[in-house]
C-alpha cells in the first residue's frame, strides 16, 4: 500500500523552502540597525533603543490587503508591483495619526507555490518597505491547493509604528475655515476593483491588454499602477507644520474618510475641479456609466491622502510639498459647519 505524503496532498514543502531562499537577499535589503534576528527565525525582533527619548511612545498597527486588484495581477501575469500595493495600503494607515512605520510582515496564501512567483511578490513588498523606511520582519508562506484554486492567491499585510503620544494626530482640532489639501494619488491605488472591473471589462468590454485611449499604456498596466507611499512626505510637513488631520482616502473614497478625521459639527466642501487627476479617472469620467456619488465613494479620484490644516498655514504648505517632495499637493476644499459629511462642489 503506497504510503501518504504531504506532497502527495497538494503541498509540497521544498517549494516553500526555495521560495524563502529566493527572496533572502531582498528582504535583508529592508534591515537596519533596529532588527533583531534574522530571516528563518520563529519571529521577527525590531529594537525600540532609538526611540527612548519619547516622553510616552505609543505603539500603533495597522493590517490590510489590496483586495481584487490580485485579479488584474493574475490577468497580466505581473506580480512585484502588488507588493507595494500591500505595504502602502498599511503604512499610509499608520501615518494619518503621525507614526513612523518601524516594521512590516505579510502573508502570503496560494493555491500553489511557485517559488519565482513568491519572489516577485516579496521583491515588491521589499521595495515598499524601502521606500516607507520600514523593515520587512517577518512574514508567512501557505500553500492551500483545498482552498484556492489554479493560480489564485491572497496577501495581507500588517505593519507596526510609533509616535510620542503628544504628538498623535487626532482630528480634535480642526475648526471652520481650516483649509484641505490633497496629494495626488497615482491612480485606482488599491481599492473600487469590483466596480473598476465590472466598468471596463463588462461595461466597456475591453481587454487588458487593450491600449487606452489618450495613452501608451494599456488598460491592465494602468490599472496594475502601485500604490502612493506617502510616509516620507507626511513624516516631513508633520515635523515642520502644525497638521491637524490626516485621511488615508482608500475604500470609501473623500465622501467616507474625510469624516473619520473631523469633529461632529463640522463637514468637508470639497471642490471637483481643484485637482489634474490621472489619466484612469478622466476616461470613467468620459465614460458616464457611474453616479458621481459613486465614484466619490468607490475610488479616491485622484486625491490618496488629505491633510487639514489652519488656513494661514496651507499655502506654505503645499509649495513645501510641491518644492520638496515627490509628491504633488492641491488645496481641494475647507472645513464648514455640518453634520460630519462631505459637500461636492
Amino acid at each position: 500500500m503506497k504510503k501518504l505524503t504531504y506532497a502527495s496532498s497538494g503541498v509540497d514543502i521544498e517549494m516553500g523552502n526555495k521560495a524563502v531562499e529566493l527572496i533572502k537577499k531582498k528582504v535583508s535589503s529592508t534591515y537596519s540597525d533596529a532588527v533583531v534576528g534574522d530571516i528563518g527565525m520563529f519571529s521577527g525582533g525590531f529594537s525600540l533603543k532609538e526611540f527612548k527619548h519619547m516622553d510616552e511612545p505609543v505603539l500603533l498597527s495597522a493590517t490590510d490587503g489590496v483586495g481584487t486588484k490580485l485579479m488584474i495581477a493574475n490577468l497580466m501575469d505581473i506580480h512585484y508591483t502588488i507588493g507595494q500595493d500591500l505595504v502602502a495600503m498599511c503604512v499610509n494607515d499608520l501615518i494619518c495619526q503621525g507614526a513612523k512605520p518601524l516594521f512590516f510582515l505579510d502573508y502570503i496564501a496560494a493555491a500553489k507555490i511557485i517559488p519565482e512567483k513568491i519572489a516577485d511578490i516579496v521583491s515588491g513588498i521589499a521595495d515598499g518597505c524601502n521606500i516607507a523606511g520600514c523593515a520587512l520582519i517577518g512574514g508567512e508562506t501557505a500553500e492551500m491547493p483545498d482552498m484556492y484554486k489554479g493560480d489564485d492567491y491572497d496577501l495581507a499585510g500588517f505593519a507596526v509604528g510609533i509616535a510620542d503620544r503628544a504628538k498623535l494626530i487626532d482630528g480634535s482640532t480642526v475648526k471652520k475655515g481650516d483649509k484641505i489639501i490633497g496629494l495626488s494619488s497615482s491612480g485606482l491605488h488599491s481599492n473600487g476593483y469590483a466596480l473598476a472591473r465590472k466598468l471596463f471589462f463588462e461595461a466597456l468590454e475591453m481587454k487588458v491588454d487593450d491600449k487606452f485611449p489618450k495613452s501608451s499604456k494599456t488598460i491592465g498596466e494602468l490599472l496594475l499602477e502601485p500604490t502612493k507611499i506617502y510616509v516620507k512626505t507626511i513624516l516631513e510637513i508633520t515635523e515642520k507644520f502644525n497638521i491637524k488631520a490626516v485621511a488615508h482616502i482608500t475604500g470609501g473614497g473623500l465622501l467616507e474618510n474625510l469624516p473619520r478625521v473631523f469633529p461632529e459639527g463640522h463637514a468637508a466642501e470639497i471642490h471637483k475641479d481643484s485637482w489634474k487627476k490621472p489619466e484612469i479617472y478622466s476616461y470613467i469620467l468620459e465614460a458616464d456609466r457611474i453616479e458621481e456619488k459613486e465614484l466619490y465613494k468607490s475610488f479616491n479620484m485622484g486625491i490618496g491622502m488629505a491633510i487639514i490644516a489652519d488656513e494661514k498655514d496651507a499655502d506654505e504648505i503645499c509649495s513645501y510639498i510641491n518644492e520638496n517632495t515627490s509628491d504633488k499637493a492641491y488645496i481641494i476644499g475647507e472645513i464648514k459647519a455640518g453634520n460630519k459629511e462631505v459637500i461636492l462642489k
